[in-house]
């Protein structure tokens, strides 16, 4: 391979046609990288740019798109949601992968709260129509086990609703694209709203 010769990724981008989207080709390589790198499956690129509650939005201003996947572990548990996982005696591998969204964005890259809320709203919208229901009925064979994932799961839907553990979340996947960046991707878990403080 020569120097001039592009990287595998540079052809990804130029095959999508983004090159000349910066946000574009941002997204396809955050995409790229939880393929290939942090073996994420079922990616998909959500086309959220348009308008929010009505009102046309400034496309400089709202995010265009987000990446859902299914990441090989768990990204985040919200440590009430762990204690009732070890009461129970369930294991992070008793439980059935979760589609997790990802905001992609690179470095340098202005962000306001006013931003980040259209990001959750369309994030909102985005799981009721892809939805993540989970069958436990053919978790395991153990009754036991199956009945202490079935309690698991209908409280994980109430506690969505109550917001017991936690607000929503997702990843914030900043690639460094300045000054000849390396493209590594860094990912920070963000979540709505306030979250309340820990007390150790």
């Amino acid at each position: 391979m020569s120097v001039l010769d592009s990287s595998a990724l540079s052809r990804l981008i130029e095959s999508e046609s983004a090159s000349a989207d910066p946000q574009a080709a941002t997204t396809i390589q955050i995409l790229h990288n939880l393929q290939h790198q942090h073996f994420w499956t079922s990616l998909q690129i959500h086309d959220i740019s348009g308008s929010s509650d009505g009102l046309e939005v400034n496309i400089k201003d709202s995010p265009r798109t987000l990446i859902s996947g299914i990441p090989p572990h768990r990204v985040y548990t919200h440590p009430d949601e762990q204690l009732y996982m070890l009461e129970k005696a369930i294991t992070e591998d008793d439980l059935q992968p979760e589609r997790v969204f990802v905001i992609p964005t690179a470095q340098g890259q202005k962000w306001s709260l006013r931003r980040m809320a259209m990001a959750f709203d369309a994030l909102a919208s985005l799981e009721n129509t892809i939805g993540n229901e989970i069958d436990a009925t053919d978790a395991t064979a153990d009754p036991d086990k199956a009945e202490k994932l079935g309690q698991y799961y209908e409280k994980k839907r109430q506690a969505k609703v109550t917001k017991e553990w936690g607000t929503r979340r997702a990843l914030l996947a900043m690639t460094n694209r300045d000054m000849g960046g390396d493209g590594t991707v860094v990912y920070y878990i963000v979540q709505e709203g306030e979250v309340k403080p820990r007390q150790n």
